[in-house]
């Protein structure tokens, strides 16, 4: 057995806890050989990495001055405030990735420092349940005032989401508490009556997080404040343009413009009438999310139909094939249709994470594989290639084609690293990479009625209710270098129940087993899930047998970039050709058209990995003769051409790197 396969992760507290289980309602431990190397990483170096990050104790990185802004708050120390206007947020997502963490594993230090940090936050709130640490320090007397610029919400979102996964991890609620004293404070401000503010944040994460506040509590008033803040988005008059007026036209990071693009916070019109998705791509993926949410949550079918459009629109026609989104540098934005630049890219991480969310959400509202496809291609990639094998370096910007000078010296490539960083001034990239991958096991399954969808093929145990039966269900699974999925099925007694194994979209004609006996051929599909319905006994085995196969991948003729070019894709993983396997430029290799693609196990390429390797070409530049320009082509020698998981590279030093190669 490998030494990573004990990893586990759960959704329900332990019997010695306060007795809550999550807002799942089934839980799920992950015992995986490839998921449980990485959960274990971010347990035993991320988590760890990150505490001393927010208390300015890593050398060389920036720092953070999360922690210090909250003891000075807390009036533990004097000092002026330090970081973004949305430093808070750090800490929360490092609070909510610890609560994951220790539901995985009892860990007293780790609880401890937790605690006490808790401890400090709640030091920090003020006496009418206002918590916020840039108002309370370096402007007490302008909250609410700068409700565009300023992150108020979002942060108080992230200290909910945060609070709401402590308890469930330990039972304790004082976090909870502090952060419900917030919540109805924000309630007492905000609402349609009579001298509340009808406004709602620029950065979008309080919807969400005042759905899971509900989800645990019961409490309808932070169902209806949530949906409060996405009905009034967009409306006119529009809340943020007068908010801007009234300051006299005085932004928080620019001073006095003569514009604000209220599409750039999705505050143009209103959410149910958006068509296209636009804007800051974080915010718009965390608001989806919450529209979802509340869309299911309350049968309101317009909020239903603007998610299903703007997935549609963001996935079809402004996503990479990594699974990242946000095209453009400039407002960490989202452009145009087809307009997916590789080397220019921004898909930052907190997108495709937040892009995670909205798939998730989506396939509690249906079971339509799409989702889980989604979901999968950006957490296989985008989201796995953000962090360095060793945990402690990040990509903030996830770029598909990497020439090292031009990020030092292009101006318009600079936010493109060669490298991963140690930590950002801006951190919110790795403590939510964190979050995300200590809470994996709520994105493998969901549930529809007396039917179990799974999503993602992830080594797990289950234990449920399906059909008023109580099912124990152990995944075991070989991806992503295998495409073999075992599901052993244990109702505590012989019942009648649906099992859905969502049929990739790169997988090939797959074969099903149940107990040893094929099933018919995959004709009937329902919405990308094949349907196993049948009167269960303990003890069945379902075998799921998905063909690897390396292919290649082709883009629409109207995304210009991709042009004449393929990508190599095996499995959920996106490859991309590295200089230190093929050399530079790597602009003077391309594919043969006929060339095979082969496939094979390297043990020693970053704790193992499939390398592909395939025919191609290089240009040979001693052949150029013709200055910077001639009439004469260069002359080409065949290579072989070596591609390697898109989530790994940059782990083997500074160099270039593609994906999308000329064929």
């Amino acid at each position: 057995m490998s030494q990573f396969e004990g990893a586990k992760v759960r959704t329900t507290v332990q019997p010695d806890h306060s007795g809550h289980s999550d807002q799942s309602g089934h839980s799920v431990y992950v015992q995986d050989e490839f998921w449980g190397r990485y959960i274990r990483l971010v347990q035993e170096t991320v988590i760890p990495y990150q505490y001393e990050a927010l208390h300015d104790r890593v050398a060389g990185a920036e720092p953070s001055h999360a922690i210090a802004n909250f003891e000075i708050a807390a009036g533990r120390r004097q000092g002026k405030f330090g970081g973004m206007v949305f430093q808070d947020s750090d800490v929360a997502k490092w609070l909510e990735a610890t609560a994951y963490s220790l539901s995985i594993r009892r860990d007293p230090e780790l609880e401890r420092q937790a605690d006490e940090v808790i401890d400090l936050v709640g030091e920090a709130q003020q006496a009418d349940g206002y918590l916020n640490t840039y108002f309370t320090v370096k402007e007490p007397g302008k909250r609410w005032t700068n409700l565009q610029d300023c992150h108020e919400l979002y942060c108080a979102g992230h200290f909910i989401e945060a609070a709401v996964a402590y308890y469930e991890a330990t039972g304790k609620d004082k976090l909870l508490s502090i952060m419900r004293r917030m919540a109805d404070h924000i309630d007492s401000v905000f609402g349609t009556e009579e001298g509340k503010l009808k406004g709602y944040d620029g950065h979008q994460e309080i919807e969400l997080a005042l759905v899971k506040l509900y989800r645990l509590t019961g409490e309808e008033k932070y169902l209806k404040l949530s949906l409060f803040f996405i009905d009034q988005r967009g409306q006119e008059p529009n809340f943020l343009r007068q908010e801007w007026e009234g300051r006299g036209r005085v932004t928080h990071w620019g001073g006095q413009t003569d514009h604000v693009d209220m599409a750039y916070n999705q505050s143009h019109i209103p959410v149910r009438e958006q068509t296209v998705a636009v804007g800051h791509s974080v915010r718009a993926v965390y608001m989806y999310t919450a529209m979802a949410d509340l869309a299911r949550l309350t049968g309101d079918e317009a909020l239903r139909e603007a998610c299903l459009r703007l997935w549609n629109n963001m996935t079809e026609r402004q996503m990479y094939i990594t699974g990242g989104i946000g095209s453009t540098h400039h407002g960490e934005a989202f452009t145009f249709d087809y307009d997916l630049p590789n080397d220019t890219v921004y898909a930052e991480t907190c997108a495709s994470i937040g892009l995670i969310f909205f798939a998730r959400r989506m396939l509690e509202l249906t079971p339509d594989s799409r989702y889980a496809d989604v979901m999968e291609r950006a957490l296989y990639n985008n989201v796995l290639g953000s962090m360095a094998q060793d945990g402690k370096h990040y990509f903030y910007v996830n770029p598909l084609e990497v020439w090292p000078q031009a990020c030092t010296c292009n101006p318009g490539k600079q936010h493109v690293k060669a490298q991963r960083q140690g930590w950002f001034g801006c951190a919110c990239c790795p403590p939510n990479v964190a979050r995300l991958l200590t809470s994996l096991n709520q994105y493998i399954y969901t549930e529809h009625s007396d039917t179990l969808y799974t999503n993602l093929y992830i080594g797990s145990e289950l234990r449920t209710l399906l059909g008023g039966t109580e099912v124990k269900i152990t995944q075991s699974s070989k991806l992503p270098w295998e495409g073999i999925v075992t599901l052993k099925v244990d109702p505590a007694e012989a019942g009648v129940f649906g099992i859905a194994l969502r049929i990739p979209s790169w997988s090939g004609k797959v074969r099903i087993s149940v107990n040893g006996g094929l099933l018919p051929a995959l004709d009937a599909l329902e919405q990308g899930y094949a349907v196993i319905r049948r009167e269960w006994q303990p003890g069945d085995i379902v075998e799921l047998m998905l063909p690897m196969e390396a292919h290649r991948v082709y883009a629409h003729p109207e995304l210009r970039a991709n042009a004449g070019k393929t990508a190599i894709q095996y499995g959920p993983l996106v490859y991309c050709l590295e200089s230190a396997d093929n050399g530079e430029p790597l602009s003077s290799i391309s594919l043969s058209k006929e060339g095979r693609l082969k496939e094979a196990y390297d043990e020693e390429l970053l704790g193992g990995a499939v390398v592909i390797r395939a025919e191609g070409y290089r240009v040979e530049e001693q052949s150029w003769s013709g200055g910077l320009y001639g009439s004469t082509r260069a002359a080409v020698q065949p290579v072989e051409v070596t591609a390697i998981p898109y989530y790994l590279w940059g782990n083997r030093g500074s160099g270039e790197m593609k994906v999308w190669i000329p064929e």
